[in-house]
């Protein structure tokens, strides 16, 4: 059995061997912005880049349970451990790559790679999987692979994500082992009322912009009540079409976010019933919808974020490890 001082030496110089050709990978995905479940050019790009390897005993399948911007590679057996890899890859609205989900990919892809490698040396049972996840910002793409079995028999499932620099970290930090993200979901609410003549007959009318103003205030209201790391965050997206017509439409998009899922769900309820009562008060009805599946919160490994530290540490990079939680996460993902 080799020891870990080899293997490592086997993983390091396999990232090696590829780099140059991830960096590549990784500029285009960037170049290409795509948003949720439409990564076509990404997944292609991704898919192939593996193919041309010509790495045996890999098993690639593209689009992947059932998802057309999916994929699985992975190689192996169900002898021993099942560790898998996700690579996102998808963009932002406008901003495309802003969170940097090209380098989510490229370090997922390394990291399968260098695992790779040290399994057919070592001999090592188990297998190790690179699965493809579109879809985090907004679409829930994990929420599906697992609903499709994607991760069933899975031990544990690891992914990089760049980060800022958080108020406790030290300034010599590379970056974060142990950190949180907060659970989130967002729903729209869609006011009705009735439309009238604004200047002749404004009486007759009931007014939906009214009912998402008062809406807006009253959550407003309710953020003296909440915990320090709650967050909601509303827009108005429709109000009306003509300063002289009384809007009979009117739109809130909201989001909430809580430490954890069980509090996420209680101050949503407590928003929702903001945009009752204001189309109660109003005389307007209200349709509340939801926008996205619920992300669950992270709850890290400690175990795996303290070796990593270490290990990183071995390597003159220091690693901001919070286990104490100084720093709660103020996004979310679906890898919750």
């Amino acid at each position: 059995m080799a020891s870990q001082t080899e293997m490592e030496k086997t993983i390091s110089q396999a990232i090696d061997q590829f780099s140059a050709g991830l960096r590549e990978l990784s500029l285009k995905i960037h170049q290409n912005p795509e948003l949720c479940y439409g990564e076509h050019k990404a997944h292609d790009a991704i898919c192939n880049y593996l193919k041309a390897l010509g790495l045996s005993n890999i098993t690639i399948i593209p689009k992947a349970y059932g998802l057309e911007t999916s994929f699985l590679a992975d190689y192996g057996d169900e002898d021993g451990e099942v560790v898998d890899f996700c690579a996102e890859y998808d963009a932002l609205p406008e901003i495309g790559h802003g969170c940097g989900h090209n380098l989510i990919a490229i370090s997922s892809i390394a990291s399968f790679l260098g695992v790779v490698a040290v399994m057919k040396q070592t001999k090592i049972p188990g297998k190790v999987r690179l699965l493809g996840t579109p879809a985090e910002e907004g679409g829930g793409g994990k929420i599906k692979l697992i609903e499709a079995g994607a991760l069933k028999g899975t031990t544990v499932s690891l992914m990089s994500h760049p980060t800022p620099q958080f108020p406790h970290m030290p300034a010599s930090s590379t970056g974060v082992a142990f950190g949180s993200c907060l659970a989130a979901t967002g729903f729209l609410a869609n006011f009705t009322g009735k439309p009238a003549h604004a200047a002749q007959m404004p009486w007759a009318g009931v007014n939906a912009l009214d009912a998402a103003t008062l809406a807006y205030q009253a959550v407003g209201l309710l953020r003296q009540h909440i915990r320090p790391s709650d967050r909601i965050n509303i827009i108005i997206p429709e109000g009306g079409t003509a300063h002289n017509i009384i809007p009979d439409k009117a739109q809130i998009r909201v989001n909430v976010r809580s430490e954890t899922l069980k509090e996420m769900n209680s101050l949503r309820e407590r928003v929702e019933n903001c945009m009752k009562g204001a189309a109660l008060a109003t005389g307007c009805k209200v349709d509340i919808v939801p926008a996205m599946d619920p992300y669950a919160d992270i709850r890290p490994n400690e175990s795996l974020c303290t070796e990593f530290t270490r290990y990183m540490g071995s390597k003159g990079m220091e690693y901001y490890c919070d286990l104490q939680k100084k720093d709660i996460g103020a996004f979310s993902t679906d890898m919750g």
